[in-house]
């Protein structure tokens, strides 16, 4: 039988205009959008679809970035489309959230945007990230360890790609390493901090606390959690995998392994961009993987499910 997963991205993949045409569409999309601005006090509508400074700045990222993907998906499931299972790159993982009806979406507004502002507080002086292109992790990890400072796995997003983050020193001593040891690439990202380190590991305190302040349900649908890479059903672990997430590696490709495991064949990315879909290739090319960016998409998705 034919299972799927809903699937939201992370922070890169945002951009200028995104969503604006189910902004158009659907009145549920703009109480999205609103209910993002009530919560926060920002103009999230605008934030997302007016040219803007802000826009890739990590508090501001965050909150829109999430605003998009649930305007998404709530249309979605308000045309009947629904999944198994879900998951989510890093921020994303809040969209994942928000289809298992963990919390109240305010609260998740409000939590994303105060991940946001410790995120972009907490940056260290110094810190860096770099994309390794491949390698597999167990060698990656094998000389962050034997790379003095602090350096380790920020990313495992598929094969034969993997972030890794820590002090800027660490960082550029552990590529050199790596490409010595046979990476075909290393690219430094263009942040300005190492997100999933243990750098931010005051961010993920400070996070905790806020926390404590919402409810949580268990799940209706089971998600899988960056920091373990295992299902969720017990809503009584969340809280303490959100706080722990911040400054721990996101183990995507064994999230993503484990839902084909458990017989999983359609992914639907939900939000801007690719990424996911381009990793869910990389990771296992038998399987559908299928993104809703655009009401275009969402109308032929509908049309092939009619068909069916």
């Amino acid at each position: 039988m034919s299972r799927t997963a809903f699937v939201f991205p992370g922070q890169g993949a945002q951009y200028c205009g995104m969503g604006k045409d189910f902004y158009d569409t659907f009145q549920t999309a703009r109480q999205v959008y609103e209910l993002a601005g009530k919560v926060t006090g920002l103009d999230v509508a605008g934030l997302c679809f007016t040219e803007n400074s802000k826009l890739d700045v990590t508090e501001y990222t965050q909150i829109a970035m999430l605003a998009t993907e649930t305007a998404i998906l709530k249309v979605l499931e308000e045309k009947g489309v629904r999944a198994d299972c879900c998951a989510g790159l890093s921020l994303g993982e809040y969209g994942a959230l928000a289809a298992a009806g963990v919390m109240e979406l305010a609260d998740l507004f409000r939590l994303i945007r105060i991940r946001g502002v410790l995120m972009q507080e907490a940056y260290p002086v110094g810190g860096a990230m770099t994309a390794v292109l491949g390698l597999e992790a167990d060698a990656v990890e094998k000389i962050c360890r034997e790379t003095a400072g602090i350096v380790s796995i920020a990313n495992d997003n598929c094969p034969g790609q993997i972030v890794i983050t820590g002090e800027e020193t660490a960082v550029k001593q552990a590529a050199e390493r790596l490409q010595q040891a046979g990476a075909r690439k290393c690219v430094p990202l263009n942040v300005s901090g190492p997100f999933h380190s243990k750098l931010l590991s005051g961010a993920g305190e400070k996070l905790a606390a806020e926390l404590e302040k919402v409810s949580v349900k268990d799940p209706v649908i089971p998600y899988l959690c960056n920091v373990e890479a295992v299902y969720v059903t017990d809503g009584s672990r969340v809280k303490g995998l959100l706080a722990q997430q911040v400054s721990a590696t996101v183990r995507w490709r064994e999230s993503v392994e484990r839902m084909i495991a458990d017989g999983v064949d359609t992914f639907l990315e939900i939000g801007p961009g690719r990424t996911l879909t381009g990793f869910l290739r990389r990771i296992d090319r038998n399987v559908t993987a299928k993104n809703v960016e655009t009401v275009e998409d969402l109308n032929k998705l509908l049309e092939e499910r009619a068909l069916q």
